[in-house]
């Protein structure tokens, strides 16, 4: 009992150390196993219907159909957990994402029916915003303010570690050992085991219970989570920004990997090793990104580090490994710069909720919004330009919309002080020590003569 007690205290301490919330700990596991499963797909599906003949524009139809329902279930995430809370919004983005699944493996994918892919492939995007998202609301609900920036870094560091850094690792090795098809298989159980995970082994009472005031009607609860839109308009904004923050990725996981495949020249797996080294470097910004921002606000790491980085490093992604083609390091090295730039929005999740301090839920639900409609807002953006344009005319695309993004972060501004000004820190380290003069001699009166 008492080594127990000691490992439980143990694990305490650290967690309380790197800035996890202790009652959250198993919460931050289960996402991350929940999103490596959900992660498997994204790097090969739009390879394996390709293989399977659909057509290069059908496949965009449905992932912009997929980020549809999405951008739609991050939004209720929010709404939801107000209502019924987070831990119950979990559990429904996990029964959701299970039987759709099963659907789409059965019905869609094993028979190639478009048809089927689309009903059932769109309406399992429903499922992990609800699961994901409703944890990020569990952890505003939980998490004091001073801890709240490092707290939703590890919230990005777990999504993004699963979705699709370890999920397109797990693909790169299970494909050639059992197949592509029974890889999706593996896919459901790792969700299904980390939403058990997740939902079981963390009890903090914040979600269990409804966020919203107990007079409040269900339906004045979901008003407020599109009100505050109007009412609180720098809320609207970084929503936007945060639309535009991975819109880049989700589009180009629709025409990357035949970039690299046919053009570069790599194979499958070195596509998806690739992939898994752009997200290795997001998590490391995730966490940097996090520390930095409490030295130097949420603002001016968004604005600097993520919208003019992603300016920069969207292109070079794209031209220097078609520069040096068949050269891994290369392609690495950018895309690491690429995915380390991405990273640099993640304190929009603190920003968000301290721009609405007194509807945190409502303000996480805007700015889930906007990271659900990144989904299908990528996809849309390569299909409107990849005909006209081509692939070229697409990178340009985004890497204009991150300096539009740059331009809209400026707008925005830090609450109160999320970090300690660095020319007060200087001041405290010098110590200046000066003779203490006197005066008096020059105000005293000259003795008579």
């Amino acid at each position: 009992m008492s080594d127990q007690s000691t490992s439980t205290s143990a694990l305490a301490r650290l967690c309380d150390k790197i800035g996890i919330p202790y009652p959250l700990f198993w919460g931050f596991v289960g996402l991350l196993i929940f999103m490596i499963g959900d992660g498997v797909e994204l790097g090969y599906l739009s390879p394996f219907l390709s293989e399977g003949g659909m057509a290069a524009d059908k496949i965009a139809v449905v992932f912009t159909l997929y980020g549809v329902t999405v951008g739609i279930s991050s939004w209720l995430a929010g709404a939801l957990s107000n209502i019924w809370g987070p831990k119950r919004v979990m559990l429904l983005g996990l029964v959701i994402w299970s039987v759709f699944e099963v659907l789409f493996l059965i019905y869609g994918l094993q028979k190639l029916s478009y048809s089927m892919i689309l009903l059932t492939y769109g309406l399992r995007g429903f499922g992990y915003p609800l699961f994901a998202y409703g944890f990020l609301v569990w952890i505003a609900a939980a998490t004091p303010p001073r801890k709240m920036g490092m707290a939703v870094g590890w919230f990005w560091v777990a999504y993004a570690a699963g979705l699709p850094t370890l999920g397109s690792l797990v693909a790169s090795f299970s494909i050639p050992l059992i197949g592509a098809l029974q890889t999706f298989w593996l896919s459901f159980a790792l969700v299904v085991f980390g939403g058990i995970v997740g939902l079981i082994g963390t009890r903090d009472a914040a979600g269990t219970r409804r966020l919203a005031p107990e007079n409040e009607k269900p339906m004045v609860s979901m008003a407020k989570n599109i009100t505050i839109m109007w009412t609180h308009p720098k809320v609207s904004l970084a929503a936007l920004v945060r639309v535009i923050n991975t819109s880049s990725m989700f589009g180009f996981l629709v025409v990357m990997p035949a970039f690299f495949i046919d053009t570069v020249g790599f194979t499958l797996e070195q596509w998806l090793r690739l992939l898994t080294i752009v997200f290795v470097f997001n998590i490391i910004g995730n966490l940097s990104s996090s520390v930095i921002s409490t030295k130097i606000g949420y603002r001016n790491t968004i604005l600097w580090f993520g919208a003019v980085g992603s300016t920069i490093s969207t292109p070079l992604f794209f031209f220097m490994p078609q520069a040096f083609p068949h050269d891994f390091l290369i392609a690495s090295v950018f895309g690491a710069f690429y995915g380390l730039t991405l990273a640099c929005f993640v304190p929009l999740s603190a920003l968000a909720p301290a721009l609405a301090p007194q509807n945190k839920a409502a303000a996480l639900s805007v700015l889930s919004l906007g990271a659900g409609a990144s989904t299908w807002v990528g996809p849309a953006v390569v299909a409107i330009f990849h005909e006209r344009f081509g692939l070229e005319g697409v990178v340009w695309a985004f890497s204009g919309l991150y300096a539009l993004s740059a331009v809209l972060t400026a707008f925005l501004k830090d609450p109160e002080p999320v970090h300690e000004p660095i020319l007060i820190k200087i001041k405290r380290r010098i110590r200046i020590k000066a003779p203490r003069l006197d005066y008096r001699w020059a105000h005293a009166e000259e003795p008579n003569r």
